[in-house]
């Protein structure tokens, strides 16, 4: 479609969503924008972005926050490695570039945690350079418009959408143009329940007149999902708690928990963990079980976390709970994950 570019532009200027990031051309903020927005609905990051902004006025302000803080000001949103990898690039933006968010496609590409999609919508917001960006938004609208079988999670699939999206760029308004294609993807042609009947293109569509458009796009294979079982151990010793911080290689890296036990059931009673060295090791032998809190099931993208939460109290702190002491009155200082804010809200509803 020679004309794809320009319909899609006048959609825009008549149905775009008026976003505060779409009113600079700051790097910085625009950088912020798009890793807030990665797995995260507009609705919600919105008002993270403008939390950070507030408090990390510039790319320097956020290098030289210590982690636990940003990671603070991340808790709630998920998926916290972009967190970390949002603060390790703010440093090497100070180290390599003397604080200037960097010009080039090639430069911004090589900040951690951006990939091609990222460095496309700063470079081509921030900068006017023209280039497309991919995402999942991309890949719906154009394996629909052109009826596209070609799975998007190959590098076939990757190659084939690139090149397809390059050729329809407008580079006069590149970033117009991406802003444009994620808010139709987002607003009309969307996942389940696309609008056909208010598609510019829908006359254009060959998915559509070939009833494939829920079968658009295609993905290979589905991620396996896998279950795991947390025993949480909120140990209670006077105006002291007991706080870990998780270690890399694993989920929720750099945020805080209690003492873990990982089972392979949920179905586990007291006189089954009591028993076990590392409860010893965080517990002792004299305590008191207060409560057993079940917590809703939580659903990561390849995994699923059942958890319990023994609330216990002791009289005295174990030598290994004694290092990880934490005063109760300073919990909310700790970044923690989704699933223990959701303790802290059950707890806090059964307390009203």
């Amino acid at each position: 479609m020679e004309d794809f570019a320009q319909i899609l532009l006048a959609w825009y200027a008549r149905e775009g969503r008026d976003l505060s990031w779409r009113h600079t051309h700051d790097p910085y903020r625009i950088w912020l924008s798009e890793i807030i927005l990665q797995q995260t609905r507009v609705a919600q990051g919105t008002a993270y972005y403008h939390r950070f902004i507030e408090r990390f006025t510039d790319v320097t302000s956020l290098a030289v926050a210590s982690e636990d803080e940003v990671l603070k000001l991340w808790q709630g949103l998920g998926y916290y490695s972009r967190a970390r990898h949002l603060h390790k690039a703010a440093q090497e933006i100070v180290a390599r570039f003397g604080g200037r968010f960097p010009k080039t496609f090639e430069e911004v590409r090589s900040l951690t945690g951006v990939g091609d999609y990222t460095a496309a919508a700063i470079c081509s917001a921030a900068f006017g350079l023209p280039y497309a960006a991919v995402d999942g938004n991309v890949y719906r609208v154009l394996a629909r418009l052109f009826d596209i079988d070609t799975p998007i999670d190959t590098t076939s699939g990757k190659r084939q959408f690139a090149e397809l999206a390059q050729s329809l760029l407008d580079p006069a308004n590149a970033g117009s143009y991406n802003q444009a294609i994620m808010d139709f993807g987002a607003l009309v042609c969307t996942p389940l329940h696309p609008h056909c009947e208010e598609c510019p293109f829908s006359q254009h569509c060959l998915a559509l007149a070939a009833g494939m458009i829920t079968q658009r796009p295609v993905k290979r294979g589905k991620v396996s999902v896998r279950d795991r079982w947390f025993h949480y151990l909120h140990i209670l010793c006077k105006e002291h708690t007991v706080l870990c911080r998780r270690i890399a290689g694993d989920i929720w890296q750099g945020l805080y928990e209690f003492p873990l036990l990982e089972m392979s059931s949920a179905d586990v009673e007291i006189k089954d963990l009591c028993t076990s060295a590392d409860f010893q090791k965080w517990i002792g032998t004299d305590w008191h079980l207060r409560q057993r809190i079940s917590l809703p099931r939580h659903q990561l993208s390849h995994q699923r976390i059942h958890a319990v939460v023994w609330q216990i109290e002791v009289p005295k702190l174990t030598e290994l709970a004694v290092s990880y002491a934490c005063p109760i009155a300073k919990l909310e200082q700790y970044a923690i994950p989704r699933l223990l804010e959701r303790y802290f809200e059950i707890l806090s509803e059964t307390t009203k």
